[in-house]
């Protein structure tokens, strides 16, 4: 069986990205990458330290069971909500999940991410959503999987390409991209907006004034410079 080693080492990449950007501390946190070619990805084994990870520790899942199909080691426990996102929205090959602390206080709070300044609006399209309450019998029968339904339902009437990131509701943030890496990215700006919206809300409420969501127009012009066909942000090469 063909061992995917070249998948297996972008999903390293942007695992090790991950911990070097402080995003994830001990094993708290995963990437994975897919080969869409062969209906597979690849994905952090479950519980290995940052520090000891190889390419050769590297899981390689189906996209259609989630069930590994080479690899010495588990998966990460989050293989199932991976391969539900990857089921549903084809366009994606990278996605990643983490505890960063204050997306996270977020995700706890059960509370979207307002779209409060034009940090957030360079790269998120509107508020991050968060999903909804799982019940019981989701969490006791198909917790991983249901994660990934949950996601999936927050974008209901909404585009995930232009929000590319979800608050899984009392967990934590998930991220994607077209790959690994940018999936990683988009974790770090995810976390640097929910940083800055604390940062409001305190302020706001030492100076005992609501937060203000960012003006429509401001919000509009920032992210549609860097998104969509008539972006100016970057080289135009």
């Amino acid at each position: 069986m063909k061992d995917y080693a070249e998948t297996r080492r972008l999903a390293l990449e942007a695992n090790l990205l991950l911990a070097r950007s402080g995003l994830a501390i001990l094993t708290w946190g995963n990437a994975s990458q897919t080969y869409r070619e062969d209906g597979v990805f690849a994905i952090k084994p479950s519980g290995v330290p940052y520090e000891r990870l190889t390419v050769d520790d590297l899981t390689v899942c189906s996209i259609e069971t989630g069930e590994k199909l080479w690899g010495r080691l588990n998966p990460s426990t989050d293989t199932l909500t991976h391969a539900q996102l990857y089921r549903k929205w084809p366009e994606i090959n990278g996605v990643c999940h983490a505890h960063p602390p204050y997306a996270t206080a977020w995700s706890q709070a059960s509370r979207a991410l307002p779209a409060l300044g034009t940090t957030h609006a360079d790269t998120f399209d509107g508020d991050v959503p968060v999903t909804r309450r799982l019940t019981i019998e989701e969490i006791e029968d198909d917790y991983e999987s249901a994660t990934g339904a949950a996601i999936i339902g927050a974008f209901r009437g909404r585009d995930h390409n232009v929000t590319p990131a979800a608050l899984a509701r009392q967990h934590a943030p998930f991220t994607w991209g077209k790959d690994a890496i940018e999936a990683v990215e988009r974790m770090m700006v995810l976390e640097e907006c929910a940083k800055i919206a604390y940062f409001q809300y305190t302020l706001g409420n030492a100076v005992t004034e609501s937060p203000r969501k960012l003006d429509e127009p401001l919000r509009r012009k920032h992210y549609e410079r860097k998104h969509g066909a008539n972006a100016t942000y970057g080289q135009q090469l």
